[in-house]
């Protein structure tokens, strides 16, 4: 056998910086919680090397966690980069914890994309990203891009929607083309040409970097030199997955293990050329490992002996997945008989098919259930090993006191049926978030979060409930609203209740009171007269007693208030139509706007001597009147008809002459 070990295997530059800043920073700040926003690398034994060194990892989707992270902490972005939102979190969480940082370990041609996608869309371009939709490196992409875009997986998904009409949806907008660092060159470059066939005005972005592109054309040459390859890395890593279909296009004898205890033995055998390559994301010391096994005959002799070892019924076993049909999955257990799994003895779903569910080059655990020498087969059960490892799991999420999410199936007597994890978790009626005597049918069908309170291990049956994460949510939105409430900070409500002394407004599971006095400057019998149950508020804080848990609320402002509308509206010396509202002996008040009311003294309403109001005016009637005074002091108002009648009657005389 001729082992050949590619040239560019391993690390990148960008994955490396990465690895050696985050175990630099373990060292150098001992005191500091450090974070990686997301798995730093697709590759699980350096991540589980991370954890071993206390460094844990931050999920993005999940804010709680960053709003319970550490004060003190160190977060390193991954190199895959992540969302523009995520990133404004991460800053907002260090500008008020200044102890915390960020470590941004982003790769550099992942960040040369976000750029372009700042700088060069808009609502006027349509932008078509190639890679995977779900990948992190294109989620943080996506985020960046502004106007319309939509991501494809390849090319013959581009090809495919164009067939579809989808010209329609990019109207006259102008195209932008770029594409995931690790996405297959040829597939882009096939993109590249069919769209600029169809728009002449189009920008192409050549954006997979230059490592990716160099051990894509290594894999390419090589695979078609060697008699069998090796592909290692992890399985979720993007660029390795890359570099097994390229090679696997030309050597059908193409494996992609993790680690050397996922060779194949009959690899292990060949004469011939091996191939060892591996993607960005796999440390140098694997690939050591694994070329010192395929080179080591002892090691060879191991694995001859434990491949021949007898297999008995209810033996596990781990293999890898070598054809899939629509009837059954072969699997290459390390043994002289090969596994065997069946449709029934993976899943219970009648609608699921083998073809979706494996690939070849998978890794399989599974119970050997039948074991034939004479034919060379072993017929296996996942579904026993699934249901063995999901149980654990279910023990560990009540250890853990973790939240799961499940689909509630049905309701039964006294409680409900959630699926989690594949296993039957049930809630009690009093668990669920459906009232006292509630109909349990109605949350049949929905997703649910819920705890397991209790394990009866002899019987495998796990009780959970949602009250208890309803709970505790409830109690850590209160304790977040009581750390962050400070007079004078705004909120948006709804009106959940009326009394006859005022309001009260939730303002999101903690309720404040608006007074009476509060909800208007006009005098008001009720505050029905000014709001409605459900109705939204714009409200800010006056005062709160957190022990009392007590909040008053001010809801009217100073640009609601009528004085103001007033002064900013009229001056002395201006007109203005008013309402007579009531009479005195010693003159009439008039409405000037709702809740500023004017003096009209009784030698100010005619240009004659009256002996009361109601000779010259009416209640409800509407007059002109001067504004003559203002006293801005006591918001008093003086207000003149007289005046207006004796500037008519200058005019006129005026006018005569």
């Amino acid at each position: 056998m001729e082992i050949i070990r590619a040239k560019y295997a391993g690390f990148c530059f960008g994955v490396k910086r990465a690895v050696d800043a985050v175990f630099d920073l373990s060292k150098e700040k001992p005191d500091a919680h450090i974070y990686t926003v997301g798995e730093l690398i697709h590759n699980p034994n350096v991540n589980a090397k991370l954890k071993e060194n206390g460094i844990d990892i931050l999920r993005e989707n999940n804010p709680q966690e960053l709003q319970n992270a550490d004060p003190q902490s160190v977060f390193v972005v991954r190199t895959h980069g992540v969302p523009c939102h995520t990133l404004d979190s991460l800053r907002a969480f260090v500008q008020k914890n200044p102890k915390s940082e960020i470590a941004d370990m982003t790769c550099p041609f992942v960040a040369k994309i976000y750029k372009i996608m700042e700088e060069n869309t808009s609502d006027d371009t349509f932008t078509i990203l190639i890679g995977t939709a779900t990948h992190p490196e294109v989620v943080g992409i996506a985020s960046y891009i502004r106007g319309k875009f939509r991501i494809f997986s390849d090319f013959s998904e581009l090809e495919e929607a164009f067939k579809s009409n989808f010209a329609q949806d990019i109207g006259a907008k102008s195209i932008i083309l770029a594409s995931q660092t690790t996405h297959n060159l040829e597939d882009y470059q096939n993109c590249k040409k069919f769209l600029k066939k169809l728009y002449t005005n189009a920008l192409f972005f050549d954006t997979i970097c230059n490592v990716t592109e160099t051990r894509q054309k290594e894999i390419e040459k090589l695979s078609r030199e060697c008699d069998a390859m090796l592909i290692i890395g992890g399985r979720e890593s993007s660029n390795t997955k890359k570099l097994y279909d390229i090679s696997r296009a030309n050597c059908p004898e193409t494996h992609f293990i993790e680690t050397a205890r996922d060779i194949p033995f009959h690899i292990t055998q060949m004469t011939g050329k091996v191939g060892i390559a591996a993607g960005a994301s796999t440390p140098g010391y694997i690939i050591e490992e694994v070329q010192n096994t395929m080179s080591e005959q002892e090691n060879f002799a191991q694995l001859l002996e434990e491949s021949f070892k007898t297999l008995n019924t209810g033996d596990t076993v781990r293999g890898i997945v070598t054809s899939v049909t629509n009837t059954e999955v072969h699997v290459d257990i390390g043994s002289k008989v090969t596994g065997v799994l069946t449709i029934e003895n993976v899943t219970d779903d009648p609608q699921a098919k083998l073809e979706t569910l494996f690939k070849v080059g998978d890794e399989v655990e599974a119970v050997a259930v039948r074991v034939s020498d004479l034919d060379g087969i072993a017929t296996l059960s996942k579904k026993k090993v699934d249901a063995h490892n999901n149980w654990a799991k279910i023990v560990e999420a009540k250890e853990n006191d973790e939240i799961l999410e499940g689909k509630i199936t049905e309701a039964v007597k006294g409680g409900v049926i959630a699926y989690a994890l594949s296993q039957k978790i049930f809630i009690p009626a009093s668990q669920t978030n459906v009232p006292k005597n509630g109909e349990l049918q109605s949350i049949v069908g929905t997703k649910q979060r819920f705890k397991i309170i209790e394990i009866k291990e002899d019987r495998r049956r796990a009780i959970g409930s949602i009250r208890v994460v309803l709970r505790e949510e409830r109690k850590a939105l209160l304790e977040n609203f009581w750390a962050n409430i400070e007079v004078g900070k705004h909120y948006t409500g709804k009106v959940k209740s009326l009394t006859s002394y005022g309001a009260f407004v939730d303002l999101g599971g903690v309720d404040g009171m608006v007074h009476t006095t509060e909800l208007s400057w006009l005098r008001i019998s009720s505050p029905k007269d000014v709001v409605s149950i459900g109705d939204t508020l714009e409200v800010f804080v006056k005062d709160f007693d957190r022990e009392k848990n007590r909040i008053s609320l001010g809801y009217k402002t100073e640009d609601t208030n009528p004085w103001k509308l007033f002064t900013d509206k009229y001056s002395i010396g201006d007109v203005a139509p008013v309402t007579i509202v009531s009479m005195m002996p010693f003159g009439a008040f008039a409405q000037i706007i709702p809740g500023v009311d004017g003096l009209i003294h009784i030698t100010q309403i005619a240009n004659k001597r009256i002996a009361a109001p109601a000779e010259v005016l009416t209640l409800g009637q509407v007059v002109d009147a001067k504004i003559i005074d203002i006293d801005t002091e006591k918001h008093k108002v003086s207000l003149s008809i007289r005046a207006l009648i004796e500037a008519a009657a200058e005019e006129a005389t005026e006018a005569a002459e």
